[in-house]
């Protein structure tokens, strides 16, 4: 792995310059690797360059393909507008990117392809299935490739997370936007490319199809829990079940669970029932009410226990930028709250706000809320809080006499004072050399020596701060005093076991008694550290399971339609269709994904109700299959009905990964007849 500039460097000097090299078109934005603090917007830098002269396909070298039946190549996609989205799963800025992102595919879901290129800044997001579960849990739904060698990222010559690089129809680099915010005029380039390649002739608007992680079966009763919070003085026990937008509360062996959220994503206040949260995190405790960071709805939520409801008592549901200082609570926009921590005898909740990276003060008396720690530089900087810098602080726990912070990007604890001047001061890690937030590693030791991998949660008890140390898969404990940290349990190596204890990027502890609690987060468990002898079990949550999926009825672009003439079939409560579909030589289907078909009927109540509006699946996928569709009631002879047969097919060619949507419709006229046919064959 190359050695990274600083991020304060390469904000200070990202000049984005276009170099063409020798016979290899390269887009060059500076050198080295980047930052991720480009918290923007920073807008649209045009550089037309051609990719033509590419010896090998620009996005060759990646080691993995996610969310794609395989590798694509740029040339493939010729036709469409191209958007390359650089990003780490680490980098807060690059999760800012994603609805964006997100917004842009559905808005031009015909004419653009986004393309996600994961580089790694830690070890950890090296791997495959690290990236994989990051793309499952951010519900990211384009492919991504996973470029762990940096092949790409230097073959474009970026330089900062997030980059997004545009590509024009014909295979020409327009230019590139850096950092986050710059939705609008994206929005701008790309409408105008699609405008000007449509006018030229060299639009392809077929519907292409990928297969996202988020979209397979999830049966887990937890999804990515992000945060818990064990309190031993009521015996409950709260899980921010993170992917599922809810939380979870039942007793400390986890018995009676009560769900909070009715697992749809939005910011909807009201009974627990039906509020909506989006992607909750930290927790905090105060009496018979939980506060929590409802982390991408850029909200702070109070749940009622007694009342039973959700309410929001900070953030107007927009993200907030740098120069938010203060406000009132339910004015002020805020930017990716991570945790919480109550200070006891006060009404003042702390706040991990990571987006910003500092320290926010909610003063839930007052009703306002503002920056306590931290000048919103990305940076491991001591000092006196209103000079210090964090790094995408992610956990939050107090003593009553400072607030221990989990800087996740410096991989480092950071302990701010409660009296005083409020001075900071790193307990573990290193804030006094040029690459900082790149000084990450596994190691026990003291102070300056020990090395964590982007933590992500901590906890405060008995004179111990317990530590996510989430990137290395272990629990370890620190001793705020000497600053003298410990591996407790777990190895770097993730598993989902609970003798030996293995652990997958835990993201957040909590202690009640002599039990630590862990969001096993990647595992979608919780586990519990006895703390006494060390030993790990995992907690069973009783009849919890995951929420039903809204049903939605699937989409037929561009559908080929046929009338099939009339078919004469036998009086039996079901009609049987045999499909063959048209695919043409050379083509295939996708061994990975279902056909879905709908069937629908001229008149209300012909087809049971047993049969599914939203329609079925063909899995695995074949190109001739039956279709059996129950009636309510037995026809009569000589009575007609018109039945229609709705199939999507995800094709590729023979050569390729990429695969196109094939719509077919038929409608069919039938009419029963005594010794009419069994089957009515559809096909070409």
């Amino acid at each position: 792995m190359s050695q990274p500039k600083s991020r304060s460097d390469l904000i200070l000097g990202i000049a984005l310059v276009l170099t063409v090299a020798a016979s290899l078109a390269v887009v060059r934005w500076g050198g080295g690797w980047g930052s991720s603090n480009l918290d923007g917007p920073h807008g649209f830098v045009a550089h037309p360059v051609s990719l033509t002269q590419v010896l090998d396909d620009p996005l060759d070298g990646g080691v993995a393909w996610l969310n794609t039946a395989g590798s694509i190549k740029l040339r493939e996609l010729r036709g469409k507008v191209v958007l390359l989205d650089f990003w780490t799963y680490c980098c807060i800025n690059c999760h800012h990117v994603l609805p964006d992102l997100a917004k842009l595919e559905e808005k031009y879901k015909d004419a653009l392809v986004v393309i996600g290129v994961h580089t790694p800044k830690f070890f950890a997001e090296q791997d495959t299935e690290n990236i994989r579960r990051k793309v499952r849990e951010y519900r990211i739904k384009h492919p991504v490739v996973s470029d762990a060698n940096q092949t790409i990222w230097n073959r474009f010559g970026v330089s900062s997370w997030p980059t997004l690089v545009l590509i024009d129809p014909q295979g020409n680099v327009l230019g590139s936007a850096p950092g986050e915010g710059n939705y609008a005029v994206l929005d701008k380039v790309i409408g105008e490319t699609i405008q000007k390649a449509k006018a030229a002739g060299n639009l392809d608007e077929t519907p292409v199809k990928f297969f996202p992680e988020n979209e397979k079966p999830d049966n887990t009763p937890l999804l990515f829990p992000g945060k818990v919070v064990a309190d031993a003085a009521s015996k409950r026990l709260f899980v921010a079940d993170t992917g599922h937008n809810r939380v979870v509360m039942s007793d400390l062996d986890g018995n009676g669970p009560v769900l909070i959220g009715g697992g749809g994503t939005g910011l909807t206040d009201g009974t627990f029932d039906k509020a909506q949260f989006n992607r909750p995190q930290g927790m905090a405790l105060v009496d018979d009410t939980l506060y929590v960071a409802d982390t991408e709805n850029h909200a702070i939520r109070a749940v009622d226990l007694k009342a039973k409801t959700v309410s929001t008592v900070a953030g107007d549901g927009s993200q907030g930028r740098r120069d938010t200082l203060a406000g009132s609570a339910r004015t002020t926009a805020l930017n990716s709250p991570w945790d919480l921590a109550h200070l006891a005898g006060t009404r003042v909740l702390f706040i991990a706000m990571a987006g910003p990276h500092q320290i926010w003060k909610l003063d839930l008396a007052a009703g306002t809320v503002g920056v306590f720690a931290g000048t919103g530089s990305e940076n491991i900087v001591d000092g006196p809080a209103a000079s210090a810098c964090f790094a995408q602080p992610s956990g939050i726990a107090t003593d009553g006499r400072h607030l221990y912070v989990a800087d996740s990007e410096g991989s480092c604890v950071r302990s701010v004072g409660l009296t005083g001047k409020f001075q900071v001061s790193t307990l573990i890690g290193q804030h006094d050399v040029p690459n900082v937030l790149f000084s990450f590693d596994d190691r026990d030791g003291k102070g300056k020596s020990a090395r964590l991998q982007h933590c992500l949660g901590l906890t405060y008890a008995d004179g111990r701060v317990y530590i996510a140390d989430t990137y290395n898969n272990k629990i370890k404990v620190c001793d705020p005093r000497t600053g003298t940290v410990k591996s407790l349990v777990g190895a770097v190596t993730p598993g989902d076991t609970d003798n030996p204890p293995r652990f997958y990027q835990p993201g957040g502890v909590s202690v009640a008694g002599t039990k630590l609690y862990v969001a096993d987060t990647n595992n979608s468990r919780v586990r519990v550290v006895n703390l006494a002898d060390q030993t790990v079990s995992t907690l069973a949550i009783d009849k919890l399971g995951p929420p039903s999926p809204p049903a939605r009825r699937p989409a037929f672009p561009n559908a080929v339609k046929k009338v099939h003439d009339p078919a004469k079939v036998a009086v039996a409560k079901e009609v049987e269709f045999a499909v063959t579909l048209p695919i043409p030589a050379g083509y295939k289907l996708n061994a990975e994904s279902p056909l879905p078909y709908v069937v629908d009927a001229g008149r209300p109540g012909l087809i049971a109700a047993d049969f599914p509006a939203t329609g079925k699946r063909v899995d695995p996928p074949s190109k001739q299959f039956s279709v059996k569709v129950p009636l309510a009631t037995l026809p009569k002879v000589g009575e007609t009905e018109v039945l229609t047969l709705s199939v999507a097919a995800f094709v590729c060619s023979e050569g390729s990964n990429l695969c196109t949507i094939k719509s077919y419709v038929w409608t069919i006229p039938v009419r029963f007849e005594q010794g009419g046919a069994t089957k009515v064959p559809l096909g070409p």
